[in-house]
């Protein structure tokens, strides 16, 4: 089992001057999750390289038992130190596809063009795609081979407009990720805050906060088994 994991290149949080990226823990969880059972992991950003880490994300609240194991995984720190290209990736080459959140991706995975292929191409294959909490935006611009959006009548989730207002990013992200899915005609679905929530429609898997990681991974290796 080979699972492509695609990481954001953008480090800027909009016109804030503070620095954004993927989120640690929704990284090194399913990142564990699959190591430990089995799965062939490949890193890919837009740029290659070093992705930006969100440093909130680093901070003492925000750790749990996976990011602790990152901070001594000399390993994973070198492979993520040199991502692949996301361009040089092809579909035939993987069993599925996961995009870790962080705000980064509303910029830059959002609209990237080998980005969409990609996620385009894994459908068509037959081949799961998921995403948590910020990264179901990779989904927005993707279309079905009918030429429709790909989230149109399939039961989604992604980080909610109340977790967004309690983190007091509503005025600074470029849209919300729940506004969007539901304006493609996505069937969106939300717990309470910051509690975990995976949905499953067909091959497309979202989780809506970093509390969902884990969830997502689980139904991900289920999904290639």
């Amino acid at each position: 089992m080979k699972v492509l994991i695609v990481l954001t290149s953008h480090d800027q949080l909009g016109d804030t001057g503070k620095k954004t990226g993927f989120w640690l823990e929704e990284f090194v969880s399913p990142y564990y999750h699959l190591k430990d059972a089995g799965v062939q992991i490949t890193l890919a950003s837009p740029l290659g390289g070093q992705p930006p880490l969100d440093p909130k994300s680093h901070e003492p609240d925000f750790q749990t038992d996976d990011t602790r194991r990152f901070d001594n995984d000399q390993a994973v720190q070198t492979d993520l130190a040199n991502t692949a290209k996301l361009a040089d990736m092809k579909v035939e080459e993987f069993d599925a596809v996961f995009y870790p959140g962080g705000h980064g991706p509303l910029w830059d995975l959002h609209r990237d063009r080998y980005s969409i292929a990609l996620i385009e191409g894994f459908i068509a294959a037959g081949k799961p795609v998921a995403t948590v909490c910020h990264a179901p935006a990779v989904l927005l611009k993707a279309k079905d081979q009918n030429g429709d959006p790909l989230v149109k009548d399939k039961k989604v989730t992604g980080f909610s407009n109340s977790e967004e207002a309690a983190v007091e990013l509503t005025d600074v992200v470029p849209y919300l990720v729940e506004d969007q899915l539901i304006a493609l005609g996505g069937l969106y679905e939300k717990v309470e805050d910051w509690n975990p929530l995976a949905v499953v429609d067909g091959l497309i898997i979202t989780g809506q906060n970093p509390a969902s990681s884990a969830a997502v991974a689980e139904a991900l290796i289920k999904a290639i088994k």
